[in-house]
C-alpha cells in the first residue's frame, strides 16, 4: 500500500512538474506577443486561455480585437489620445488606474452621436407632428405657436428665436401622457425620413462613435447621454442605437402631471429644465451625482460639460467631434446657427480637449 502511495505521489508530482513547465512555455508565448499594457498579470491570461478561451472581464482585448473594435476610425493622433486615456484608467497596473465605478463617460447627443442638420432631429418630429395636427384640425392656425409654422415653415419658426421654437414644441408635445408620445416618437422614427439623406433618421447615427461607446463598455466605462434634446424623446430609442439604458439619458424636461382617472403621466407646457450649457454640469450632478472622467461632444452647448468633467481630480479627457466632412456629412463650425463650435475650436489646445477631424478621421460616417 505504502508502495501504491508513493507510486502516486511520484505521478502526480511529474503531473505537476509538467504543468509548470506547459505553464511557463504559455506564459512566455503570450507575453512575448502582447504588451505589458494589455496583459497587467499573465496568470490570468493563462486561465482564461485554458478556461474561458479569453481574457477576463478586467483586462483589455488583444491588439488585433480593439483593431477591429474601432474599425470604422484611422490611425490618428485624436484616436491615440482616446485610447492612451482608456488604457491608463482601465489598466491594474497603471498609476491612473481608476476602478470602475469611477469610469463615466458622458456623451452629447445632436451633433456627437447623430447628425443634426439642417435642424435638430426632434425639432423635425415637431414640424412633423404640427403638419398632422394642422390636417386633422386646421383652427389650429389661429393658435400662435402653429400659425407662425403654417404660414413660414420651420424656417419661420427658426427666425422666430427660441421662444417661437419652445411654443412649437410645447404645441406639439403636450397634453399627451407619457406613453402616447412614446409611441408617437417610435412611429415617426419608423415613417419619416431626413429630408436630404433620404433615410430613416436613427440610421443616421455615427458609427465610429457606436464602436468608441461599446469600446469604452468593454473596458468598464459607464456610458451615459448628456444632450440638450428631450429627455422623453431620446429614451424611446436610444438603447437600441447605441446600446445606452433609457435610465442613462440626462436631456432637457419638462413639468409631467399624473392623472388619477387614466393613470398616466401627462407631459405639461413648462420647462423644468433645459439641459444644455451651464445646465448640462447641473443635470449631470443631480442625475449622476458623480464628476464623470470622460466627456464627448461637438459644439458651444457642450462647453461647460467638457469644462466640469476636465477641471476634475486625476484622470481627465475633453474631446470635441469637428464638422469637417462636406461630402459625406456637412461641413460647420464658427458661423453656423446649429451646432456651434467657436469658444471650443479657441480654447481646446489650451485646456488640452482633443479635436476628432471628422473628414481625416473616420473611414466610414453613418452606420450601415
Amino acid at each position: 500500500m505504502r508502495k501504491l502511495r508513493g507510486r502516486l505521489m511520484s505521478a502526480a508530482q511529474a503531473i505537476l512538474l509538467l504543468f509548470a513547465t506547459a505553464q511557463a512555455l504559455v506564459v512566455g508565448l503570450v507575453t512575448s506577443l502582447f504588451p505589458r499594457h494589455v496583459l497587467p498579470r499573465a496568470g490570468d491570461v493563462l486561465l482564461g486561455i485554458i478556461v474561458l478561451g479569453t481574457f477576463h472581464s478586467g483586462v483589455p482585448k488583444a491588439a488585433a480585437a480593439e483593431t477591429l473594435a474601432l474599425e470604422s476610425w484611422r490611425d490618428s493622433s485624436s484616436l491615440t489620445a482616446i485610447k492612451d486615456f482608456v488604457v491608463r484608467v482601465s489598466d491594474r497596473d497603471s498609476p491612473d488606474y481608476l476602478s470602475p465605478d469611477r469610469r463615466i463617460a458622458v456623451f452629447d447627443n445632436d451633433g456627437t452621436l447623430w447628425a443634426e442638420q439642417p435642424a435638430y432631429f426632434q425639432l423635425l418630429f415637431a414640424a412633423d407632428r404640427a403638419r398632422a395636427l394642422l390636417k386633422q384640425n386646421p383652427s389650429l392656425k389661429q393658435e400662435p405657436a402653429l400659425s407662425q409654422f403654417a404660414e413660414g415653415g420651420l424656417g419661420a419658426v427658426a427666425a422666430g428665436g427660441h421662444s417661437a421654437i419652445a411654443g412649437l414644441l410645447f404645441a406639439t408635445h403636450a397634453g399627451m401622457s407619457t406613453d402616447e408620445f412614446a409611441s408617437e416618437v417610435a412611429s415617426w422614427l419608423t415613417t419619416s425620413r431626413h429630408p436630404t439623406k433620404k433615410r430613416a433618421y436613427n440610421e443616421l447615427t455615427y458609427q465610429p462613435m457606436r464602436e468608441l461607446l461599446k469600446y469604452l463598455r468593454d473596458h468598464g466605462f459607464q456610458t451615459w447621454i448628456v444632450s440638450g434634446g428631450g429627455v422623453a424623446f431620446m429614451r424611446v430609442w436610444v438603447e437600441e442605437a447605441y446600446g445606452i439604458p433609457a435610465q442613462q439619458v440626462i436631456g432637457s424636461r419638462v413639468k409631467l402631471e399624473y392623472d388619477t382617472d387614466s393613470q398616466q403621466l401627462i407631459r405639461g407646457a413648462e420647462l423644468l429644465h433645459l439641459n444644455d450649457g451651464p445646465g448640462k454640469p447641473a443635470g449631470i450632478d443631480q442625475v449622476i451625482g458623480r464628476r464623470p472622467i470622460l466627456a464627448v461632444g461637438n459644439s458651444d452647448g457642450d462647453y461647460e460639460m467638457l469644462d466640469y468633467v476636465t477641471s476634475g481630480p486625476g484622470p481627465t479627457l475633453g474631446v470635441f467631434v469637428h464638422h469637417t466632412d462636406a461630402k459625406r456629412e456637412w461641413q460647420y463650425d464658427r458661423e453656423s446657427s446649429i451646432g456651434k463650435l467657436d469658444r471650443g475650436l479657441d480654447d481646446a489646445a489650451s485646456k488640452s480637449w482633443v479635436l476628432i477631424d471628422m473628414q481625416k478621421d473616420w473611414k466610414q460616417v453613418f452606420s450601415e
